[in-house]
């Protein structure tokens, strides 16, 4: 067992401090677990679920305040577990995201006398001679750093090609608290992993250790400069993104360098207006944006949270897009194997299409689905949630009569319960991901309708598919042309031998069935090139018209010359 993961889960073995911690994170998951045991399941099985109704918008605002002052309180990773619940404003009630918004921004600093000494320590000089100038005041404090301007010296600057740039130093012990924080969710994990509810549908200790490896690549500054570079180069040739330049010799483990990129932070409308771009105008990009990441490039930002990203005007518009998308903060990436992003690829397609079967049958590739679950109520389920909900965005869904909401789950609901679920490994990044990205996107508009990017982005993996699959075919049929093609080769060269004296022959019915053979491969070789020629027009029409009947057209010779040598023959 790692050396990390043995420390993490004995915390008892450590200072006073960490056995404290410990035991508050787990007395406060402890307490709400019981709580939502109590009012949520037990309550409705003695007929009192009115009661829990009544009381849970209640509940809900106490709990958030309670996590909010835990999470401000212990910093650590509570604070990523808030900024997540903050951007669930898609499915979770407004008593916890407006609760827990301010975990974005209210994070405490770092004293600068204790960031100075970690500074220094990694970098080996002090500060003023390191660079031309070091901004005391915090810029951003995050759960595991924070971030501070400076000022490369001009010979540095010079060198990378930029002079003004952030600092990020980590905090000061963060890595003993993030030891301790996955301690207590291993703990928790277990205790989750015991409710059937929950086991049959996740492994909850395989999660906490997906959790715990983003977690210990997040501490490591190496890792994400590596990371911004890597972003940087998908984007390139992409007008509407952006990302800092790591400079690598002002980077250690713990102290990160990068380009100063700081501009409107995605969810400041105001400031957005003030700018001349509209917020509903950012959604869709950013959107599409988060799309290729996961359905193309198969590398993603994994917590793009609205303090992680900026909208910066372009001082030129001239041939490019009036304002970038620009993405700090790589410590949490993602990625997405071949496999498993060829499955997302049908599922959004499916999604987009309103294909309840084609659906399933990706959950099902995805590994949602165990292999042996029967799926045909399923497959009807889904057709039925298209039907009555399909194509309608977030706000139009809280507007619908909640009796049809009522009425589908009475019909359907004891289905989906039944299947049997599961939520595979490398897929926690994922989800956090598009859960974050469908927040913000809600943030930006109101009335934003995922559906509005989520189709035309489908249509464009649609045509990528169907143009993959043309030169599949088309590659196919031209394999087997040739392999015939160059039979009645092969043939004359037989024939040849045969007349050389190189192949003895005494039996001239032999001869004369070579000779048909010969002809009946010129015949064959002529369907094949008409095959062809004919489907990959056919095919290739659709979205070219004229390469596709210069094809179509073409394939009328050698259709002429396999039945004028069948005629021949005869």
């Amino acid at each position: 067992m790692p050396a990390d993961r043995r420390a993490g889960a004995h915390p008892a073995a450590g200072d006073r401090h960490t056995r404290a911690r410990y035991r508050r994170i787990l007395r406060f998951a402890a307490a709400n677990l019981a709580v939502t045991w109590w009012y949520e399941l037990f309550l409705p099985r003695i007929g009192l679920a009115r009661l829990a109704g009544r009381t849970r918008s209640a509940r809900m605002t106490a709990f958030a305040r309670r996590f909010h002052a835990l999470a401000l309180e212990l910093g650590g990773l509570m604070i990523k577990v808030g900024q997540f619940l903050s951007s669930r404003l898609d499915v979770l009630p407004p008593e916890i995201t407006e609760e827990l918004q301010g975990l974005q921004d209210e994070v405490p600093p770092v004293a600068f006398p204790a960031v100075r000494e970690l500074a220094e320590s990694d970098l080996g000089f002090p500060l003023e001679t390191v660079f031309a100038s070091f901004q005391q005041a915090p810029v951003a404090a995050a759960s595991l750093g924070q971030a501070h301007r400076a000022r490369l010296l001009p010979a540095d600057a010079d060198v990378a090609g930029l002079k003004d740039v952030v600092v990020k130093v980590q905090r000061p012990g963060i890595e003993a608290i993030v030891a301790v924080d996955i301690a207590a969710l291993r703990k928790v994990g277990g205790w989750l992993s015991h409710f059937r509810l929950v086991s049959d549908r996740a492994d909850m200790p395989a999660l906490v250790e997906e959790f715990a490896q983003t977690s210990r690549e997040e501490i490591d500054y190496l890792h994400e400069a590596a990371a911004a570079e890597r972003f940087a180069e998908d984007f390139a040739r992409d007008p509407r993104v952006q990302a800092p330049r790591p400079v690598w010799e002002r980077c250690t483990r713990r102290v990160l360098t990068l380009e100063d990129v700081t501009a409107i932070k995605i969810t400041d409308a105001a400031a957005l207006r003030a700018a001349g771009i509209d917020p509903a105008d950012v959604a869709p990009v950013f959107a599409s944006v988060m799309f290729d990441q996961l359905f193309t490039n198969g590398y993603f930002h994994a917590d793009p949270h609205p303090g992680n990203i900026f909208v910066t005007p372009a001082t030129s518009v001239a041939g490019g897009h009036p304002w970038k998308l620009t993405f700090i903060d790589f410590g949490m990436m993602g990625e997405v194997t071949a496999s498993t992003r060829a499955g997302l690829r049908r599922l959004l397609i499916a999604a987009a299409a309103r294909d309840g079967k084609g659906l399933v049958a990706a959950i099902r590739e995805l590994g949602v689905l165990v292999p042996a679950a029967d799926t045909v109520e399923l497959e009807r389920a889904m057709t039925q949630l298209f039907a009555r909900f399909g194509g309608m965005g977030f706000a139009e869904l809280r507007e619908v009569d909640p009796r049809e909401f009522r009425d589908f789950a009475e019909e359907f609901g004891e289905v989906v319960r039944s299947l049997p679920f599961q939520l595979p490994e490398n897929f926690l990044l994922i989800i956090r991901a598009m859960s974050l990205t469908s927040g913000v996107c809600s943030s930006l508009d109101p009335r934003f309708n995922l559906w509005d990017s989520v189709e035309p982005y489908a249509a464009r993996l649609l045509r990528e598919e169907g143009g993959n699959a043309v030169q599949d075919v088309v590659r196919r049929l031209t394999d087997a042309a040739g392999l015939v093609l160059r039979l009645p080769g092969q043939v004359d060269g037989l024939l040849a031998a045969i007349g050389d004296g190189n192949l003895a022959v005494a039996n001239p019915r032999l001869e004369r069935q070579a000779a048909r053979l010969d002809r009946a491969a010129r015949r064959t070789a002529s369907a094949v090139v008409f095959a062809a020629l004919l489907v990959a027009g056919a095919l290739v029409r659709s979205s070219d018209a004229v390469v596709g009947t210069v094809l179509m057209a073409a394939s009328a010779a050698p259709l002429l010359h396999a039945l004028w040598a069948g005629r021949r023959g005869h």
